[in-house]
């Protein structure tokens, strides 16, 4: 028999471990809390499977954890206490140190970063393993991401959501961790490169499977540092949460502009009130929730494909997602199927071994795949006018093609006030000479067909427009309540587009309103991909004029 420790055994996640852990033989298991009485009182209330024990014990990780552990000898110490924001390696090197190995429900980036640096040296000397955030994140992310793109030749973009029902339980330790990076620098992966947002902000609105749309925001997490460079991912990891209840998801957003612009200090004090008001705020939600992830990129055979993974957890059964790698760990454990050392639980376990664990709950997954078809310049120029173009014109508009380029740029802007207001409103950028510049191109299958949705970012000036075929030749470019329909005109020298109507919240302008446009693409001396691109309204003059050379960003850029 196995003797496993769980620590923070009667929390939210804790005591949820401990019924699902009470299912598998073999074990002896400790149910842990600061109150003694809380812990034998859970674990006189769960019925173990034959060949399994539980007992609750009182137990303050906090206070020398080194003494407790050394006395209880156990097999195999399981922290699912938090929040992990801001907290040390003492308890993991405490249970190394006692001789077992250690499995710990973290989502804190900064601690899962540190914890094989930490660590990994003293559990390989002692032949254990040590696996640090074997929840939803990085343990379940991961994995399903690993599974949805085995084979391919490139990921592009990875988005991932996480949205709990609004009747799930909460714990102060859950609200702490949100509230510790809350309008806080977090670290995202965009146009290629680790680069920075901030937390419970940049938010959207998302379709999740099975449970309609929901709002969704930036949250910290490990997965920009750790999958973006492990996988190479080409373009965009975006990891974001969301709550049901508008009142709560739109009341931490306005705490984290607070706490952004320096409005507002610490918000730790506000945790009994956010859990006080729960008890209201929770009512008119449900206690469906889900989580849904998405990749991008280039298949086996070469073919720009989408695939995502989703769950969706109904009956309340919300809370065991996070703590189902933990248990998925156990199992390896018992069949010896991990290899010593101390590392993150990203990659350690597959989809399978996780998904098998939810056996138990009302939860499902499900996964969807598609493949796109002609990028929006091949379905607008036709396949031989496609080809004719030179080489690098052709491969930032081919399927196929890197999905971030960069180079430099320089800027004219028109100096009439209706000039600047439109460039504010579109988000074009202002005159500077020399800018740094990336282009990210992604292709998304919408109701209305294929599209691609162009971000331009010269020098932390971004704004982005919606590109479409629109079967007649031409294209159409959207920059939010403007649309634009561009005549194309392809040689061996490049593309040249002209803007030929225009509409304005679906009302076509008149002839004499719209923009004159010189846009040209096409090839320099040094085999470049250069932009040229010339806009000037009537009775305003210049709106803007922006060029530059582009070349495809390095995988590990």
């Amino acid at each position: 028999m196995r003797r496993v420790l769980l620590i923070g055994g009667t929390g939210v996640f804790g005591r949820r471990l401990a019924r699902h852990l009470a299912a598998i033989p073999g074990l002896e298991l400790l149910v842990t809390s600061r109150d003694a009485s809380k812990a034998r009182a859970l674990a006189s209330g769960i019925t173990p499977v034959a060949g399994t024990t539980i007992s609750g014990l009182g137990f303050d990780h906090r206070r020398d954890p080194g003494g407790e552990m050394a006395r209880l000898a156990p097999w195999l110490v399981i922290d699912a206490s938090g929040p992990f924001q801001g907290a040390g390696y003492d308890v993991p090197r405490a249970a190394l140190s006692a001789g077992a190995h250690v499995v710990d429900l973290a989502d804190a980036r900064d601690y899962i970063l540190g914890f094989g640096a930490a660590l990994d040296e003293l559990a390989r000397e002692r032949g254990l393993v040590a696996l640090a955030g074997a929840s939803s994140t990085p343990a379940l992310s991961s994995a399903a991401v690993t599974a949805l793109t085995e084979g391919w030749q490139r990921i592009d973009s990875i988005d991932i959501a996480i949205t709990p029902g609004g009747r799930s339980e909460v714990g102060g330790a859950v609200i702490a961790a949100i509230l510790s990076y809350a309008g806080r620098p977090i670290p995202i992966w965009r146009e290629g490169a680790l680069q920075e947002t901030h937390g419970w902000l940049d938010s959207r609105r998302i379709g999740m499977p099975g449970l309609g749309r929901r709002r969704v925001a930036a949250v910290e997490t490990v997965d920009a540092e750790w999958v973006g460079p492990s996988l190479k991912v080409r373009s965009r990891i975006a990891f974001r949460a969301g709550l049901e209840s508008p009142i709560e998801q739109w009341g931490i957003m306005a705490l984290a502009w607070l706490a952004r612009h320096g409005a507002i200090g610490t918000l730790d004090a506000l945790i009994p009130a956010l859990l006080w008001a729960r008890r209201i705020t929770r009512l008119p939600t449900s206690d469906r929730g889900g989580m849904l992830v998405e990749v991008g990129g280039l298949d086996a055979e070469g073919r720009l494909r989408r695939a995502s993974w989703s769950l969706l957890a109904e009956r309340g059964d919300g809370p065991h997602v996070p703590t189902l790698p933990a248990a998925a760990a156990v199992r390896a454990l018992l069949d010896g199927r991990l290899a010593p050392g101390a590392r993150s639980a990203a990659g350690a376990l597959t989809l399978a071994e996780i998904e098998a664990e939810m056996a138990p709950y009302a939860i499902t997954t499900r996964r969807e795949e598609s493949v796109h078809g002609a990028p929006v310049f091949v379905e607008a120029l036709g396949d031989a006018a496609f080809v004719a173009l030179p080489a690098p014109v052709a491969a930032l508009h081919d399927a196929a093609g890197p999905p971030v380029w960069h180079g430099r740029a320089c800027v004219e802007a028109g100096t009439h006030p209706l000039a600047r207001s439109l460039r504010r409103l579109i988000g074009l950028p202002e005159a500077a000479r020399d800018l740094p510049v990336s282009i990210t191109i992604e292709r998304v299958i919408g109701d209305d067909g294929e599209a691609e949705l162009w971000t331009r970012n010269f020098g932390g000036s971004r704004f982005t427009s919606r590109l479409s075929a629109d079967g007649c030749g031409g294209i159409e470019e959207a920059f939010g309540p403007l649309h634009f329909r561009l005549g194309i005109a392809a040689s061996a020298d490049g593309i040249a587009f002209p803007v030929t109507s225009a509409r304005c919240l679906g009302i076509p302008l008149p002839r004499m309103l719209l923009p004159r446009s010189e846009a040209r693409e096409f090839v320099d001396e040094e085999g470049r991909f250069r932009f040229d691109i010339k806009l000037t309204l009537p009775f305003v003059g210049l709106l803007t004029h922006y060029r530059g050379w582009l070349v495809p960003a390095a995988p590990d850029a």
